[in-house]
């Protein structure tokens, strides 16, 4: 993790309500005015317009900060696309998440074709730096054409019940969807998952069978990088 770099100058506000604000709005399936309520509730007035202004300035910050998994030869990406509307129009989140459900990447694009696949697995090589042992896809043939001229000696596995960690991963996005009532435009959905996926990353255990104890050492230590992330550790 490089060293932090956020600036909160010219902000009336300390950097730990910034924080929280945005720590709130990122983790939580909570919509801008219900941030702003539980923030009125301990008597710190925010507008929700001023929270929507922090998540576009101070989101992205958090989260080129925060540290990324370490790739692997052994990892095995799974892939996926949903469709997501915007402005009465159809678009495609391609998404990748690893064996344990950790989101690699995700590019919002307009088609659903192998031109769209490849733009997906050319930057997942150029962000991942090696190839994985294997990927996992549902049926749609685009991903084998793109497998065939980015990666043409890894394994394919093309099977849509091989593929629940990937579908599994849209779920909480479609939850922050609706309580956003939709997205604006393609790149505010963009700029939005980035920072979305990259708290979730931090947050959420990749081991789904650990025990109580260590879920909770696991959120412990989370907070810790949050907060040293956004320069608000005590």
């Amino acid at each position: 993790m490089s060293s932090p770099t956020i600036s909160y100058k010219n902000h009336r506000f300390p950097p730990q309500i910034i924080a929280h604000t945005v720590w709130l709005y990122f983790r939580f399936p909570l919509s801008l005015r219900l941030v702003e309520e539980m923030l009125l509730e301990r008597g710190i007035v925010v507008s929700y317009e001023t929270i929507r202004r922090w998540g576009c300035e101070f989101g992205a910050a958090y989260a080129k900060q925060l540290r990324r998994k370490k790739p692997s030869r052994k990892d095995i990406w799974h892939l996926d696309e949903v469709v997501i509307s915007i402005g009465g129009r159809k678009h495609w989140l391609w998404r990748a998440v690893d064996q344990d459900g950790y989101v690699i990447d995700e590019i919002v694009q307009a088609r659903r074709d192998t031109k769209a696949a490849k733009r997906l697995l050319v930057e997942l090589l150029k962000k991942q730096g090696m190839t994985p042992k294997r990927i996992v896809t549902d049926k749609l043939r685009s991903y084998g054409a793109a497998r065939r001229d980015v990666m043409p000696a890894v394994e394919h596995r093309s099977h849509k019940g091989l593929n629940n960690r990937a579908e599994n991963s849209h779920l909480p996005l479609r939850k922050r969807e609706r309580v956003m009532q939709g997205f604006r435009s393609v790149g505010s959905l963009q700029r939005f998952i980035s920072v979305f996926s990259a708290v979730r990353n931090l947050f959420v255990s990749s081991h789904h069978k650990r025990s109580a104890l260590a879920t909770h050492i696991h959120r412990i230590r989370a907070l810790a990088q949050w907060k040293a992330v956004t320069v608000t550790a005590a």
